[in-house]
């Protein structure tokens, strides 16, 4: 049991420059006994809402450095100050705020909300076993205009899909990474430096001049799987899912016109999706 959609905005000056870390924060306890729910018996049970007073202490007390560090900071807490707490995951997510910049100087107190994917983080420990650590994106939204298609799939007599050797690649995405047992890891700079995220939009893309042809999303998703795990030493296992968008292109033939791809119609529902888990081989073995 726990708190869910705990929100808060965590505001950090330093002098005239302003620093913000807006955040939804889960968190989810298990206990030594279910007598709450087998008996009626309450006396173990943390409420939920000293739980999110728990949580709005600790934001105040030791800040966001990243979100992974205040993930952990939370299970260490209720790790070391109730005795009955046998296991604890917490997820964190940011709201995407990002400085404005004039004529490319930095606000020292201005930002603006960019829809550009959202980052996340998981953190969850057992009693006496290690601290494990995700981070991940989502809500992240991908097009190419060309360069993808889909050939020589299986047919049968239900088959109506035309083959395409060159479509409109789109669809949301969803990637989540295990660094295995936490070390003593700069996640910040996992994230920035290494930039997982910059990995994921090149593998999608390709060479910007050029782009490189994808025979379909299950390829393009082991792509961005194979070429994070190749560049980011730290990330264990990861797990992309790509929720496809289609597109139709518009019949004008009525319009006494002539479309030549020029206009085409998202298809809502139902949509694709993909999913596949990578992980390297010493992780799996151990």
């Amino acid at each position: 049991y726990g708190k869910n959609t705990i929100k808060f905005l965590r505001l950090h000056r330093e002098g005239k420059k302003h620093f913000v870390k807006e955040v939804e924060v889960c968190t989810h306890l298990r206990l030594t006994s279910p007598q709450e729910y087998l008996e009626g018996n309450n006396s173990l049970v943390i409420p939920t809402d000293t739980i999110k007073n728990i949580v709005l202490v600790l934001a105040k007390k030791n800040g966001i450095p990243t979100l992974e560090q205040f993930a952990i900071d939370i299970c260490n807490h209720f790790m070391t100050t109730f005795c009955q707490v046998v296991y604890v995951k917490t997820y964190v997510q940011e709201v995407p705020w990002q400085r404005l910049h004039e004529n490319g100087v930095p606000h020292i107190h201005s930002f603006i909300c960019v829809p550009d994917g959202i980052r996340f983080c998981e953190a969850e420990q057992c009693r006496n076993g290690p601290l494990v650590v995700f981070a991940g994106i989502k809500d992240l939204k991908l097009m190419k205009t060309t360069q993808s298609g889909f050939e020589g799939f299986c047919k049968n007599e239900h088959t109506t899909l035309p083959e395409r050797h060159d479509r409109i690649l789109c669809g949301e995405l969803f990637c989540k990474w295990s660094y295995g047992e936490c070390k003593d890891f700069d996640f910040d700079c996992i994230w920035y430096m290494n930039k997982i995220r910059e990995c994921i939009l090149e593998a999608f893309s390709g060479p910007p001049d050029c782009g490189e042809y994808s025979p379909s999303y299950q390829k393009t998703v082991n792509c961005i799987q194979m070429l994070v795990l190749s560049k980011v030493s730290q990330v264990q296992v990861i797990e992309v899912v790509l929720n496809n968008t289609f597109y139709n292109v518009l019949d004008m033939k009525n319009l006494g016109l002539t479309n030549d791809k020029e206009v085409l119609i998202p298809v809502e529902a139902p949509y694709g999706s993909c999913a596949c888990t990578l992980g390297r081989k010493k992780f799996f073995e151990a």
